[in-house]
């Protein structure tokens, strides 16, 4: 299978990638940045005009989209709501559009962020209730792809992995302060499903398989806090954990309003696919395994430009 990823300079493109090498034909689509990663092929794309776009898709006949592209700061969101609704919702829409007159299927990777954070394992069923323009902008391309690629797979997720100077996890920005020896705050009140990125893809993958469409929550099997994952990321690493220190969101003063449990229940993908995805421990586990195989070192070399 070719399997075109958008925003394949990006942290999540890179680590699918690597994670469907050995067994498809794999394109980085990339725009600023060049991405230059062993058992791939790196292709420049703009993902508008949307003529420009679709003459392109079509050119590289794709089996698979994968789009991974977006504007993913919440705060940067906030501050430029046009621009988060343009990159966000309108050019998810003209990937959908040319996947579709390129008779490609897609999987749009959507976000665990819609929800007000009232309550524990949002299903898929639950009714999103964004609280900020980061928000708003996932939830208006989930409705725009729905509407003009209608066999898409639209998978909600956070995912963590070994990133780059460009682009990092929250499990980098832990690795690397708690390296460093720096006191980290994390919130003991803030809630997430979160997922290792290869577990990720090679879970929509099968999804594909089976001829899934439509909405479905791709995450981890376990909810935690992000002070636990922290906690369960040092004890991983050899890190001290005295380092971390406990904060809480609802005292936090952020820019823009967060949910405060963004926990997805997953158990529609699982029965679909018949496997649990894994816990915090299991993901963690492998996150040290590709360090000691090299991935990190792999992707920080992978960025150019």
């Amino acid at each position: 299978m070719r399997v075109l990823l958008t925003g394949g300079s990006g942290l999540l493109a890179l680590n699918w990638a690597c994670a469907i090498r050995d067994s498809h034909e794999v394109l980085l689509a990339t725009h600023r940045r060049r991405a230059d990663l062993a058992g791939t092929r790196s292709v420049e794309l703009a993902l508008e005009p949307l003529d420009t776009l679709t003459s392109a898709l079509q050119r590289l006949a794709p089996d698979l989209v994968i789009h991974t592209a977006g504007l993913t700061s919440v705060d940067e969101c906030e501050r430029d709501p046009e621009r988060s609704t343009h990159v966000n919702a309108a050019l998810a829409r003209n990937v959908a559009l040319a996947a579709a007159a390129a008779g490609a299927r897609l999987v749009h990777i959507s976000t665990d962020h819609l929800f007000a954070g009232t309550r524990a394992f949002y299903t898929e069923a639950a009714q999103p209730e964004p609280l900020n323009a980061y928000a708003r902008s996932k939830l208006l391309a989930e409705q725009w792809v729905a509407q003009v690629h209608p066999d898409a797979l639209i998978v909600r997720t956070n995912f963590f992995g070994w990133g780059h100077a460009h682009r990092q996890s929250f499990s980098d920005w832990l690795y690397y302060g708690l390296d460093e020896g720096r006191e980290l705050t994390l919130f003991d009140d803030a809630w997430f499903t979160p997922i290792h990125a290869d577990t990720l893809a090679h879970a929509c993958h099968a999804l594909v398989d089976t001829g899934a469409s439509g909405i479905y929550n791709v995450v981890g099997d376990e909810r935690v806090s992000k002070y636990a994952f922290g906690a369960k990321l040092a004890d991983t690493c050899g890190f001290s954990g005295a380092l971390l220190l406990h904060g809480k969101i609802a005292a936090a003063r952020l820019s823009a309003a967060r949910p405060p449990d963004m926990s997805l229940d997953n158990s529609k993908a699982r029965a679909r696919l018949g496997t649990a995805f894994g816990s915090v421990a299991d993901f963690l586990s492998l996150l040290q395994q590709q360090h000691r195989a090299g991935r990190r070192e792999e992707l920080r070399a992978a960025i150019t430009g």
